[in-house]
């Protein structure tokens, strides 16, 4: 089971090199390192003098065109996501491998975090908690961290790749396009660390996060899901609309009048 890492990185000099050393220090060694370098203008670009890795650069794009970049380059079967801002605890890859050697037709994976704020444990709400995804009990968030997760390549031939017109949540997209299809099997085991309340975090930086969430929903409604799937879009229109009501943003209700007829054809 040989396996490819791919770590997009825009700006974060020294939180990719963290990244990268949490992923040479792993117990199970993994058989390539993939840096995607998202045009970076500060110090990203030295990693390229790196020996453990092989370094891609790209105008920035995003970081969907970024790992798609990187899984298309990568050489080995199975792929899996660091995020440059996150790292990976020692035995992260050799309890995924496992994993999949005692289930031999998996082609994905995930397991839990760690979220970490000035060197303290964060306890998670009880809505981020993980638990084995469906399609359904995914509807409403995101269910996967990126950096938990494991896939054979033939998935994303299978589902396509992150969809690059996404500013956000792009994840999220791509895990519903995969759960309505296959399953992907949670590994209860803390695996990866996340840092929060540094700069340039998206989800502290996209506003109305929802409406992409919406973009990724209207996919499945012509789908044996089109019931649920359109309450759930009701629902996050709902909340979308306080929100611009509040704020009298009047772009945003003229979306959400769009929206609404949309889903009465």
């Amino acid at each position: 089971m040989q396996i490819s890492v791919v770590i997009p990185t825009y700006n974060r000099f020294d939180f990719a090199q963290r990244a990268i050393k949490s992923v040479l220090e792993q117990s199970e060694k993994v058989d390539e390192i993939i840096v995607v370098d998202d045009g970076s203008t500060d110090k990203t670009k030295n990693l390229q003098n790196q020996e453990n890795i092989t370094y891609v650069y790209q105008p920035n794009s995003g970081v969907s065109s970024a790992r798609n970049h990187g899984i298309k380059k990568a050489k080995y079967e199975w792929i899996a996501f660091l995020d440059s801002d996150d790292t990976w605890d020692k035995d992260k890859i050799k309890h995924q491998k496992s994993l999949h050697v005692k289930n031999p037709t998996l082609l994905a994976s995930f397991c839990d975090e760690m979220w970490i704020r000035d060197e303290k444990i964060i306890n998670p709400k009880n809505h981020q908690k993980k638990e084995e995804p469906t399609f359904l009990n995914s509807l409403r968030l995101c269910k996967i961290g990126a950096s938990s997760f494991l896939s054979h390549k033939s998935l994303f031939e299978k589902v396509g790749l992150f969809d690059e017109d996404l500013v956000a949540c792009e994840d999220y997209d791509l895990w519903l396009r995969i759960l309505k299809l296959y399953p992907i099997k949670y590994l209860d085991l803390k695996l990866v660390n996340k840092y929060a309340g540094h700069e340039n975090q998206l989800s502290f930086t996209t506003s109305f996060i929802d409406i992409f969430r919406i973009k990724a929903l209207k996919k499945h409604l012509l789908s044996p899901y089109e019931k649920e799937v359109k309450e759930e879009i009701l629902y996050k229109a709902s909340i979308l609309e306080k929100g611009a009501l509040k704020h009298n943003n009047q772009t945003l209700q003229r979306y959400l009048k769009e929206l609404y007829e949309t889903l009465k054809k």
